[in-house]
């Protein structure tokens, strides 16, 4: 049975910068992604909306993706702003569990509707694969963003960031 292949369709183009998600994301699918943040906000782009709506699922290394994207715009002067919009139920939960609603704002409502997405472009997840060290700094340091926004976050991944640390150490 074939599945849809994950996918981000984004449009750097609007303000803020609107990033929807299709199917899961997770550490497998989320580095191109991280990437497209840094190159937004080299572009002095402060303001972004991640709409949930087709989201299959996310996973801790996704969530710490974003709590490092929302950590660098509270750092700038004006901070940014990061919107996550449309969450269904159990995205929604996993969101509150791990603090991102403190440093995000989370739209109740209907957030933007698929006109307002503008002119979107897909890039595929599987591009750019990272090598085994690389993925695992990235993962490291996804973590190390949710310890940082939430302290509690530390007794849920104090064995992954151990484990990843010493991983990353001996290479």
């Amino acid at each position: 049975m074939p599945t849809e292949e994950p996918n981000f369709l984004v449009n750097p183009y609007n303000e803020p910068v609107v990033v929807r998600i299709l199917g899961k994301a997770t550490f497998q699918n989320c580095a191109p992604l991280r990437d497209f943040f840094n190159q937004m906000t080299e572009r002095d782009k402060r303001s972004f909306v991640i709409d949930f709506l087709d989201c299959k699922g996310m996973d801790s290394t996704f969530l710490g993706i974003l709590a490092g994207v929302g950590i660098q715009m509270m750092k700038l002067t004006p901070p940014g702003t990061v919107v996550l919009s449309r969450l269904g139920p159990r995205n929604l939960e996993l969101v509150h569990n791990l603090g991102l609603h403190r440093i995000m704002t989370v739209d109740n409502g209907d957030g933007i509707g698929g006109s307002e997405m503008g002119e979107e472009e897909s890039f595929a997840t599987s591009e750019g694969q990272l090598s085994e060290i690389e993925n695992a700094r990235m993962v490291l340091q996804a973590h190390e963003n949710l310890v940082e926004i939430d302290d509690s976050n530390k007794t849920k991944f104090q064995d992954v960031i151990s484990f990843l640390k010493n991983q990353v150490e001996e290479n």
